[in-house]
């Protein structure tokens, strides 16, 4: 399945078949959906929109401008950004919504349309199932030629989003300044490669740009894991550098290599950004959030600090709207995104950044003595796949009496906490699979914890019809 309508947006691979891809009639059809729904709140008249470098950026941004304006809407084009930005743009421009253009860290053949309401934040599951009844029945009435919409291109919000994060209390410019760090940057060829540098030099960060200039190119798999930061890794064994950065296509995930050229863990992005905004300035016991999916490092940190640590659904909204209830002072998940309310809810690689440069500015450590300072937790990430036939929500039900004595979350699934261990387990949405994430202080007990969980699961199976 290559065209993936959720909630959140709509993804897919470019070219093929309308329905089954992302053509141009699907991008159009959606584009219609989400303006339509904007269309019902009084005094809509404008959306922002901004796309990552890959390659089919321009001709999905040119189908979604002319859907818009032909909805009545006018445009603000921020052209190649970066998600973070655009989620800034759209309150400073009073837009009513904003579109992101990028698929994240999918491959280069796959683009999205990533929706925004009128605070910059990703809309609600209530209107994102309405952007789909919409879709569904194509209940779209677009504008009299007199009420078409006008076009404005600006490029000047990478710089406005960097001035806002230099100005963030907790940003210590000089103390960074005064470090002389010398930096390898990896953007992927993708925006990245516009504003990280923008960011360092602006803190008097030395660069090494390895793959930074924005054609869309993606020189390996766009996901920051380790398995796919060779490159950089070998850069900065090298070399003399005291910090290695890597962020996503759309620059809203950041994974960090320390100083001997071992990744830092993208886990532990949050975890070390959030330990410093816990410990700095005078906020005084600061709660965080994270998924249910992300490392008990956070929670450990949070609680050493004097605040609470809640867990969230899986899914950017969803910590969000737990952040606020909350009240959370940093939250995130644990792909390498921070969420730092005082400047906005959304995941920024960008504050990331700034935020832990400051942090290992004032420590006077190592990037590697730092990371040595966090509980270590490893993650063992399975799934299993089941027959179609099989009831996945029987088998989680079941799971879930099988330790009932244990504590047990079932906000997303069901995550069982084992002392210091936890395991958590998703449907798929789309697939008959169970997606088992298991966490110990050790790889091998993640996997044997994994590994009692999968074998429960088939006894399950094996003992009656979970159908």
């Amino acid at each position: 399945m290559t065209l993936i309508k959720s909630i959140s947006g709509i993804r897919g691979t470019i070219g093929g078949t309308t329905g089954d891809n992302l053509t141009p009639l699907d991008i159009v059809k959606f584009a219609a959906a989400y303006g339509t729904l904007l269309k019902k709140k009084e005094g809509a008249t404008k959306v922002v929109i901004g796309r990552d470098a890959r390659l089919s950026g321009e001709m999905v941004s040119a189908l979604v401008t002319a859907t818009l304006q032909g909805l009545g809407f006018d445009i603000v084009d921020l052209g190649l950004s970066t998600t973070p930005t655009v989620e800034i743009a759209v309150p400073l421009e009073k837009a009513a919504g904003g579109i992101i253009l990028t698929a994240s860290h999918n491959p280069v053949q796959w683009n999205a349309l990533k929706l925004l309401n009128e605070n910059g934040e990703f809309i609600s599951g209530e209107d994102g199932e309405e952007v789909l009844r919409i879709a569904a029945k194509e209940e779209f009435e677009f504008a009299q030629v007199t009420k078409l919409g006008k076009y404005e291109k600006k490029d000047d919000y990478i710089q406005i989003h960097i001035d806002q994060i230099l100005k963030l209390p907790l940003v210590d410019v000089a103390a960074v300044e005064s470090k002389g760090f010398k930096v390898v940057v990896d953007a992927v060829n993708s925006t990245g490669g516009i504003a990280v540098p923008m960011l360092l030099k602006a803190m008097g960060v030395k660069v090494k740009e390895l793959y930074c200039e924005p054609t869309g190119h993606f020189p390996h798999n766009p996901e920051p894991l380790p398995e796919h930061l060779t490159d950089i890794c070998r850069e900065i064994k090298k070399g003399k550098y005291d910090l290695g950065i890597v962020v996503d296509p759309d620059v809203d995930r950041l994974a960090l290599v320390c100083e001997d050229g071992t990744p830092f863990g993208e886990e532990y992005t949050l975890v070390a950004v959030a330990d410093y905004v816990l410990n700095a300035g005078k906020k005084k016991n600061g709660n965080t959030v994270s998924n249910l999916s992300s490392t008990r490092a956070l929670r450990d940190v949070t609680e050493k600090a004097g605040g609470k640590y809640a867990a969230a659904a899986v899914g950017e909204v969803n910590v969000v709207t737990m952040m606020k209830e909350q009240q959370a002072v940093i939250g995130g998940e644990g792909n390498g995104g921070v969420i730092y309310p005082d400047l906005h809810y959304g995941r920024d690689a960008l504050a990331g950044i700034a935020l832990f440069l400051t942090h290992l500015a004032k420590s006077e450590m190592t990037v590697s003595r730092l990371r040595s300072t966090y509980p270590s937790y490893v993650i063992s990430k399975n799934k299993i796949e089941l027959t179609a036939d099989i009831n996945v929500d029987k088998v989680l039900e079941a799971v879930k009496k099988k330790y009932a004595k244990q504590p047990i979350n079932t906000i997303d699934g069901v995550k069982i906490e084992f002392d210091k261990e936890w395991v958590h387990l998703r449907k798929s949405n789309t697939e008959p699979i169970i997606r088992i994430y298991a966490e110990s202080d050790m790889e091998v007990k993640a996997d044997n914890l994994a590994k009692k969980i999968i074998s429960d699961i088939k006894e399950i199976i094996s003992e009656k019809t979970l159908a």
